[in-house]
Order: C-alpha cells, then structure tokens, then sequence
C-alpha cells in the first residue's frame, strides 16, 4: 500500500492495516473486518499489547476519518 503502511489478509476476519505514527514503537492498527465493523488498536511503546483497542461500526469510522481527513465541517 503506501509508505508508512502495511497490510496484511486475515482469512475468514478481514484485513489489518498498520500504520505508522511516529517514533518510539507508535503505531495504529485497524482491522476491517467482513462484516463491515472496524476494530482500530492504538499502539504507543515496544508493547505488544495496545494501550487503546475501539470497536467502530462502519458509520462511526467514517465520522472519525472524515474529521482526521479534515473534510468534516459543521453547517
């Protein structure tokens, strides 16, 4: 995918996407699962463990991606 991200299949779930966001072991994770709802997984040290784990339906991630993309704007 593009720099800073990987993907990995995972039979019979869905597809993981890890994310980069910085130094010292940040990442995030997402996982879009079959059915729609996403599990986002907020690394921020060497721990395999994360220190946040959200279940998101479908309509929560978009409203959340909107406002990172920054194209959610309140009328």
């Amino acid at each position: 995918m593009g720099h800073g991200v990987h993907t990995q299949e995972l039979p019979g779930i869905g597809t993981r996407y890890d994310i980069d966001a910085g130094g010292q072991g940040q990442r995030v994770s997402v996982v879009v699962r079959r059915d729609g709802k996403r599990d986002l997984y907020v690394f921020t040290g060497a721990s395999a463990d994360p220190d946040a784990v959200l279940e998101l339906t479908e309509a929560h991630a978009r409203k959340i991606a909107a406002v990172l993309g920054g194209t959610f704007f309140e009328g």
